[in-house]
C-alpha cells in the first residue's frame, strides 16, 4: 500500500500541484478553468487526476457554459438518471440543499450511480452558494483500499460482484426531494446492476475495490443474509481516515474526481443553511 504522495508541482509545466492529504487529493492552481485551455493544460490536469484521484480548483467563476466546456475537455457528458439539469442546460445538475432541509444530496459513501451499466468516469461539481459552517466533502482512495486488505480476503472477493440498486433505502432518501421537484422519469434507465468487486482502472491498470455502501445490496449469487458480513467489513475497511481527505469548500471552489477509483461523502452537519453546487457528469464504461 502507498500514498500519493510522490507527485510535485515541478513535474508540471503550466499547472501547479500540492497534494492534500497522502491518501489522495491535491489542489491545482495556476489556471483559470473557464477559459479555454490548451492541450498540454488538459493533458497535465488529467495526470493529475490519474495520480491523485480528486482535483480541486480555488476561485474559480463559472457559468453553466464554462462548466460544460471544461467538463467536454475530459470526455462525454453523460446525463443524471433521476433529477433533471437546468432548464437552459440540462447536462448541469444543481445540488441543493435549503435552509429548511434535514436530509442531504449524496450525504452517505458512495461511487456514482453504480446502479447503471456504464459508471461514470467522474464528475465536476462547482460550489456556488456554500454555509459559512461545514458542508465539507470525503473522499477515499479505492486503490488503497484494495491493496490493504489481506491476502485471503483478496482471494474471496477477486471474481466476484454485486449487486448495485439505485433504491438502496440510504442513498435514495437524500434525493427525494430534488427528485419530486425535477423528476426525469426513471423509466429510461436501468437501475440495477451486477458488477466486479474488484475492478482494474482502464487507464492505470490498478484493482481497486468496487463495492460502495450507497448502492451495493448483496453480492451476486448470495443472499442478502449471507453477503451482509462481507460487505460491512468492506465499507467499513474502505473509508478508513487514512484512506481519504477532507475538502472545505470555498466560493467558486471545484472538485474533479475519478469515480472509477475514488468514493465521496457530502458531510451533512449544516442544517439551517442553504448549499447550491452544479455538478457536470463525464460518461464511462462498464467496470471490468
Amino acid at each position: 500500500m502507498r500514498a500519493n504522495i510522490d507527485c510535485v508541482s515541478s513535474r508540471y509545466e503550466t499547472i501547479g500541484v500540492q497534494p492534500v492529504a497522502p491518501a489522495l487529493g491535491a489542489e491545482i492552481s495556476g489556471v483559470d478553468i473557464s477559459k479555454t485551455l490548451d492541450d498540454k493544460t488538459v493533458a497535465e490536469i488529467r495526470a493529475a487526476l490519474l495520480q491523485h484521484l480528486v482535483v480541486f480548483f480555488r476561485g474559480q467563476s463559472l457559468t453553466p457554459e464554462t462548466l460544460l466546456a471544461f467538463a467536454r475537455r475530459f470526455g462525454e457528458i453523460a446525463p443524471y438518471p433521476f433529477v433533471k439539469g437546468m432548464d437552459a442546460h440540462p447536462d448541469v445538475v444543481e445540488v441543493v440543499k435549503r435552509e429548511d432541509e434535514i436530509l442531504n444530496f449524496g450525504g452517505i459513501w458512495h461511487s456514482d450511480t453504480t446502479y447503471l451499466e456504464r459508471q461514470p468516469m467522474g464528475s465536476v461539481l462547482y460550489a456556488v452558494e456554500i454555509p459559512p459552517l461545514g458542508g465539507d466533502t470525503l473522499f477515499a482512495n479505492m486503490y488503497m483500499a484494495y491493496e490493504a486488505l489481506s491476502d485471503g480476503m483478496k482471494v474471496l472477493i477477486d471474481g466476484l460482484e454485486g449487486v448495485n440498486s439505485a433504491h438502496k433505502a440510504d442513498a435514495a432518501v437524500g434525493r427525494i426531494q430534488r427528485v419530486s421537484e425535477r423528476p426525469t422519469g426513471e423509466d429510461q434507465f436501468t437501475t440495477q446492476a451486477v458488477h466486479p468487486i474488484v475492478r482494474t482502472h482502464p487507464e492505470t491498470g490498478r484493482k481497486s475495490l468496487y463495492v460502495n455502501r450507497g448502492h451495493t445490496v448483496k453480492v451476486d449469487g448470495f443472499t442478502e443474509e449471507e453477503s451482509q458480513p462481507i460487505l460491512e467489513y468492506l465499507y467499513t475497511h474502505q473509508t478508513r481516515p487514512e484512506f481519504s481527505c477532507r475538502f472545505r469548500w470555498t466560493p467558486g471552489a471545484v472538485a474533479f474526481w475519478d469515480n472509477r477509483a475514488a468514493q465521496h461523502n457530502a458531510v451533512n452537519d449544516y442544517h439551517g443553511y442553504r448549499r447550491v453546487m452544479r455538478r457536470v457528469t463525464l460518461a464511462g464504461e462498464r467496470p471490468k
